[in-house]
């Protein structure tokens, strides 16, 4: 008598059993074109691995490297303040809790109801009274859909490649934001060497004036050159104005950086080294792997492939189990009594005969959003290499223009000097003088913008290697 029951419930458990089936296709990373090496570095090696996510990945402090202790105080604060980082933190807390949702459809739920029906009256000059109507009933339902053909299992590897794109968008929102804050700070750092250059221009340019004024007084200069001087005066005052307002823009720029109003933040002036870390000679191109955005573009690309496993699903049968129990009786004790108790054991099962197509149009549409995944990662990595190429180039070139742009500096202010002695003894116009100064000037600012350059071109360079040369584990 009790094999009846085993025989029944044999179909469900052989339908149980196909849950090790799935029908989505296996995941591969996606293949890119392999470059040789990188033209502008031909010593660092080019060879592609697949990329890893990039939650696995540490990129360490890399601002380091500058040795700049103003940078070093500023740049954790934005992992803590910022809030496009602290969005991204949300975001990804969000992805970490559709994993869980999507996992917890692989496991049966678990009901449980009670009812108790009571109706009452009211009697002339009496109270109302109350009787129960009813029994008691006490019910527990369980219903479970066995993952026959993959659908949840894909639904939740499709969440885990979500959760994980999303770590690296927090990954390349946060080197974003440091990248940015580096290169606000250098760029402020250079307004301040600009503007103690022309503090010094200005004080130089006073005392030329009143050289011109006096001989003027005495009959030697011309009126033309007292006017020259106090041109050349003037508009060097309204450029040091207009870089005072630059650094202001800089400084509330870096105030917003770091999670910080502008009204209450200040950086005070200090000394710039603008230090630029040497490249290191070899430049393995698996250090891209930790690039935020191409982590997250192979992520979305596994999680497109899962969801070609959850539409294809739907060409094959669903099925739910279920089970029930309810007791019934007057009293508590009536309803823990095992005479009272009723249960069901059932199945059901639904398998779409006619849709017009639909479920092959969503497969196809599936398809074609991992072959576009596909695409958008491929791109993504080409674009990374070419940065890694535009930024070597211009660390090299502007490297090559240092010394150069150092030698024209110096040789500009010998010119100046030589201008303004050959004037106090009358054998040059001011014209010359001018010139003299002008072009000094402008070769103290080309080097001191040069050196911002190269150092911002080092944090772009950085940025473009995911954050920083050093591999995982490597000490900075």
């Amino acid at each position: 008598m009790t094999t009846l029951p085993l025989r029944r419930a044999a179909p469900l458990a052989a339908l149980a059993l196909l849950a090790g089936c799935a029908v989505g296709p296996a995941y591969r990373v996606p293949t890119v074109a392999e470059p040789a090496g990188y033209k502008e570095a031909p010593a660092a090696g080019a060879r592609w691995l697949p990329a890893a996510p990039a939650d696995v990945l540490e990129r360490g402090p890399w601002w380091v490297l500058f040795g700049d202790p103003g940078l070093d105080r500023l740049a954790p604060q934005v992992e803590v303040s910022n809030q496009n980082v602290a969005a991204a933190v949300a975001a990804y807390a969000q992805a970490e809790a559709l994993v869980r949702q999507q996992r917890a459809a692989l496991w049966p739920s678990l009901g449980l109801t009670y009812s108790d029906s009571r109706s009452g009256s009211r009697g002339s000059g009496q109270g109302a009274s109350l009787a129960r109507s009813g029994p008691q009933q006490l019910g527990l339902a369980a219903s479970w859909e066995p993952d026959l053909w993959g659908r949840l299992r894909a639904g939740v590897s499709g969440a885990q490649a979500g959760a994980q794109a999303s770590a690296a968008d927090l990954a390349a929102a946060r080197l974003s934001a440091q990248a940015a804050l580096a290169s606000n700070y250098f760029s402020l750092r250079e307004a301040d060497h600009e503007l103690d250059l022309l503090t010094q221009a200005v004080a130089a340019y006073r005392r030329a004036l009143q050289i011109t004024q006096n001989q003027y007084a005495a009959g030697i200069a011309q009126r033309s050159d007292v006017l020259q001087a106090q041109t050349q005066l003037a508009t060097t005052q309204a450029n040091l104005a207009a870089m005072g307002e630059q650094r202001a823009l800089l400084e509330h720029a870096i105030a917003l950086l770091v999670g910080r109003p502008p009204a209450g933040f200040a950086i005070e002036p200090a000394p710039w080294g603008a230090r630029v870390p040497a490249v290191p000679p070899g430049l393995p191109s698996q250090l891209l792997q930790r690039r935020p955005d191409i982590a997250a573009a192979e992520r979305a690309v596994a999680a497109a492939n899962a969801q070609i496993g959850v539409a294809r699903a739907a060409y094959f049968p669903s099925l739910t189990l279920s089970a029930a129990a309810t007791a019934s009786g007057s009293s508590l004790a009536g309803l823990l009594g095992a005479s009272n108790t009723l249960w069901s054991l059932g199945a059901s099962a639904a398998q779409t005969l006619f849709d017009g197509g639909a479920v092959a149009a969503r497969v196809e549409a599936a398809t074609a959003a991992r072959d576009q995944a596909v695409a958008v990662y491929r791109q993504t990595v080409l674009a990374a290499f070419g940065a890694v190429e535009n930024q070597l180039s211009a660390t090299r070139s502007l490297a090559e223009q240092e010394g150069l742009r150092r030698a024209a500096s110096e040789a500009a202010d010998q010119n100046e000097a030589i201008a303004l002695n050959q004037y106090r003894q009358g054998q040059v116009p001011y014209t010359t003088v001018v010139a003299a100064q002008v072009t000094a000037l402008a070769a103290r600012q080309a080097l001191s913008q040069l050196m911002a350059a190269r150092q911002n071109a080092a944090v772009a360079l950085i940025q473009a290697l995911g954050g920083g040369w050093h591999a995982p584990g490597e000490a900075f």
